[in-house]
């Protein structure tokens, strides 16, 4: 790999005006299974995934952080390790269920904010291996079932938070762990580091083969320099290894979004995290998933703006995926089936959508943790694009005759067709666009289909 010995100019980082020792082209050659594989599966899955959001025998606040609104000592938090027996773990399963959604990689969460490392660490006594009665390590197996499958590993590791080493302040206080260590200003970030974050990246990165993305979370207190020489560890031990901007202060290859939608299109790699249902742990309480049309008119509208989909599943204490996944897992599998040219490889076009008939929706939201995601069902459409075709994602539009305006009279159409059916489709176009009849669609079939257009 080509390395730039200037004094002055080191090559620029994806994001930020913060400069690395790799260039541009380097990262965009290991982005590029990123920006052309779309959809990925986050399994957030840890301690409290076990106690299902309950603590003590009453409903705990604050989701898989109930340890800092609950404000646990550590000592009692630990006990839950005692307890974890995920003895319906099946590696293989996961994986092929991810396979099955169409999913081509998976991001595994080996250390939350509590600090438990999920995975067999040999520098830290509060890991699977050590502290439960499971003693086996799941991240072995599931590095093992996607190399079987042909599925990227990736792994989620919280770097700017861990509420079970003494020395992680953070930005505001509150969200420390200052019941068990209490003094922030006693706190050094760099003993945490060299401690702990480091010994357990360099085993992440050196005992589970190839690990295509190292998904950071909650940069906090990280310094320009700590988040540049982390990176720049990451990259020393696997050169490929894509990493996101929570890394902190404008490092990372690819932009991270969380429970929001953009009104744009961006260039740049990007993705969006989302949940099934309500929360990002396995909690009983959580009987509202969303609708697989919600989760696939998402999925669209990232595809249609340049960005990947991150879908979390949480898995239950006992290794399970929740029965409220399968639908959704199924419902993408079906929609992929038809319409997986349209995702794959795909580009955003010109445009990234637009509405129906100049329809206005209402501003209203899904009762999600941050409360930025559309619940209203719109008429529209979205657009990806791979070579000269352009897809339109028709999205909740019942009308079988419509006209998609964004094509233009220097978009010179040769042939549309439907993806998944050989039913024929009949198109006119002229000044005010692209005039299309399609065939009446499968009423039990998500109201979200794809048309093929062919450029000249």
């Amino acid at each position: 790999m080509k390395r730039i010995t200037s004094l002055l100019l080191t090559g620029l980082i994806l994001f930020g005006s913060v400069f690395s020792v790799h260039s541009q082209d380097e990262r965009k050659e290991a982005l590029k299974w990123f920006s052309d594989d779309k959809f990925g599966l986050f399994l957030v899955w840890g301690l409290y995934n076990h106690t299902a959001g309950v603590w003590r025998g009453i409903p705990a606040r604050g989701a898989e952080h109930f340890m800092l609104y609950e404000r646990v000592a550590l000592k009692d938090y630990a006990t839950i390790a005692d307890e974890f027996n995920p003895v319906n773990f099946d590696a293989e399963l996961w994986v092929k269920t991810a396979r099955y959604a169409g999913m081509k990689y998976v991001v595994y969460t080996t250390k939350h904010h509590d600090g438990f490392a999920m995975y067999e660490s040999k520098c830290s006594d509060f890991s699977m291996v050590n502290r439960t009665p499971f003693k086996r390590d799941p991240l072995k197996e599931l590095a093992e079932a996607c190399k079987k499958e042909g599925i990227k590993l990736g792994l989620y590791y919280s770097l700017g938070r861990d509420w079970e080493d003494p020395d992680v302040p953070t930005k505001n206080a509150w969200r420390s762990n200052i019941w068990d260590y209490r003094y922030e200003s006693e706190k050094v970030l760099q003993r945490y580091l060299d401690r702990k974050v480091y010994p357990q990246i360099k085993e992440l990165l050196t005992n589970y083969g190839d690990v295509a993305i190292l998904w950071f979370d909650t940069e906090e207190m990280i310094s320009p320099e700590q988040s540049k020489a982390l990176l720049e560890y990451v990259y020393s031990l696997q050169p490929n290894c894509i990493v996101n901007d929570r890394i902190g202060n404008g490092f990372g290859d690819f932009a991270t979004k969380e429970m929001q939608l953009t009104d744009e299109i961006n260039p740049k790699p990007w993705e969006l995290c989302v949940t099934m249902g309500n929360n990002w742990q396995y909690n009983v309480f959580d009987v509202h998933y969303k609708t697989p049309e919600t989760l696939i008119r998402y999925f669209t509208d990232v595809l249609s703006k340049g960005g990947n989909v991150l879908l979390n599943c949480c898995p239950t204490g006992k290794g399970e995926f929740p029965t409220l996944t399968y639908p959704i897992f199924n419902a993408f599998h079906d929609w992929m089936e038809e319409n997986s040219e349209a995702v794959y490889g795909t580009r955003p076009w010109s445009v990234f959508g637009e509405t129906y008939k100049n329809y206005v929706p209402t501003e209203v939201f899904a009762e999600d943790a941050y409360l930025k995601l559309p619940k209203e069902i719109i008429p529209d459409f979205r657009f990806t694009s791979k070579g000269k075709n352009v897809y339109i994602i028709v999205r909740g539009i019942k009308d079988l005759n419509f006209t998609v305006t964004s094509f233009k009279s220097t978009d010179k159409v040769s042939k549309v067709s439907l993806l998944g059916s050989g039913k024929k489709v009949t198109w006119k176009q002229n000044a005010g666009g692209l005039e299309i009849s399609v065939p009446a669609p499968d009423p039990k079939k998500v109201p979200v289909y794809v048309l093929k257009v062919e450029l000249k």
